[in-house]
């Protein structure tokens, strides 16, 4: 029997003997995203890039030290994404979440991961929302919708206006976007900054799970824009280019903010017709090394593990933001989700200290304000950045818009 006197020394030789117990345990992170259904490919492409950014951390000892786990929770819709994470946290013992590449999909997992007590960290949805809500567990590394519409507007008057010969108020923008809370915030804030330089765009609005698009073309193709801007996902922006070529739409200049920038609409709507096409976009292996250090060893590690080059460049960027949470929670010394945001919020990093030329800041809201979006362009079936000049690869440039 151990006396009163013996058990308070008992009790600390037996907390240190179970320290390194504890450290041999893995640290398991639950992944929410599509891995199923129309959407299962850029679920996966992200989390490649959390695999290549846990991979690298384990070869150096992991974090806290304990190796990473990733374990997937699929999620195609908010119910889905709730039971993944009840599941994630219930069977499959994570101690924090990560995600996602659809907004709705976060804004059910991160309330259901702050149900349970747990962090929820957020690299790549985009609806400004998300971060409005002040859940306490939420915090995004990547941009957010706002930053999207702001690059987008500054490719409209440094890139498009300039070709275009127009002066502001006599430019005519068309302004297309899916309704969801990630179009219709890309598209709101696209339409008060236009109109503080200006310029008075017209609005429209179309469904993403729409099987046919063309009145959405035919109202733009009546209206007769100087530029079609455009906010979509995948399938839609899809859908609503191959109907603009087969309506004969071809405005002087098209940009396309979010997605259309992979194989999959290269192969759905061809070389031709995209040529000239400029993209608001997640920054690309592509981009200087200047501006985005260590963008070509992230490449050589995707090839080599995956042996092909990334799909889409949501990778990078849920990549660099795994990379800054590992760093919170380092910082933090816990997975507790209390202790991790504050440790993010006392980080300081200057714009390029990341591979997708990325800084860290946390505003109030825990916004990553230091993470910017690009402009990119089709050319010659190939996506080139464009914009800002210092993310121009080496021999780059914009190419003619190519409209008409």
């Amino acid at each position: 029997m151990i006396t009163r006197r013996l058990a308070g020394p008992a009790a600390a030789l037996f907390a240190v003997l179970a320290m390194p117990a504890l450290a041999q345990q893995p640290l398991r992170i639950g992944v929410v995203n599509p891995f199923t259904g129309p959407l299962a490919l850029y679920g996966d492409e992200m989390t490649r890039g959390y695999e290549i950014a846990a991979e690298q951390a384990n070869a150096k000892g992991g974090v806290l030290g304990r190796q990473i786990v990733l374990v997937r929770g699929s999620a195609t819709n908010p119910q889905e994404a709730i039971a993944a994470v009840e599941q994630l946290v219930g069977r499959d013992k994570v101690e924090l979440l990560s995600g996602t590449y659809v907004t709705a999909i976060s804004n059910a997992g991160s309330e259901a991961a702050l149900n349970n007590s747990k962090l929820y960290w957020e690299t790549n949805a985009l609806a400004k929302d998300l971060t409005d809500r002040g859940l306490p567990n939420f915090l995004r590394s990547g941009p957010d919708s706002n930053s999207f519409a702001r690059r987008s507007v500054e490719g409209v008057l440094q890139l498009v206006q300039p070709r275009l010969a127009k002066p502001a108020k006599d430019l005519k923008i068309w302004i297309e976007h899916e309704d969801s809370a990630f179009g219709t915030s890309i598209a709101k804030e696209q339409e008060r900054l236009l109109k503080e330089a200006g310029i008075t765009p017209t609005l429209s609005s179309h469904s993403a799970r729409a099987v046919d698009l063309s009145d959405a073309i035919l109202r733009a193709k009546n209206a007769n824009p100087d530029l079609w801007l455009s906010t979509g996902y995948v399938i839609d922006h899809n859908l609503l280019l191959r109907t603009a070529r087969e309506q004969s739409f071809r405005p002087p200049a098209m940009m396309l903010v979010g997605t259309g920038d992979t194989f999959e609409t290269l192969e759905a709507v061809g070389k031709e017709f995209l040529n000239g096409i400029l993209l608001v976009s997640y920054p690309r292996t592509d981009v200087g090394e200047s501006y985005g250090p260590g963008a070509t060893a992230f490449l050589k590690a995707y090839q080599a593990k995956y042996s092909r080059d990334p799909i889409a460049p949501q990778a990078m960027s849920a990549y660099v933001g795994f990379k800054i949470m590992l760093e919170a929670v380092a910082a933090a010394r816990s997975t507790e989700y209390e202790k991790v945001v504050a440790a993010a919020a006392a980080m300081d990093k200057p714009l390029g200290s990341y591979e997708t030329g990325y800084g860290v800041k946390f505003d109030k809201t825990m916004q990553n304000v230091r993470a910017l979006p690009l402009v990119a362009q089709w050319q010659d079936g190939t996506v080139r950045a464009v914009f800002p000049a210092e993310a121009i690869p080496q021999g780059g440039k914009v190419f003619d818009l190519g409209r008409r």
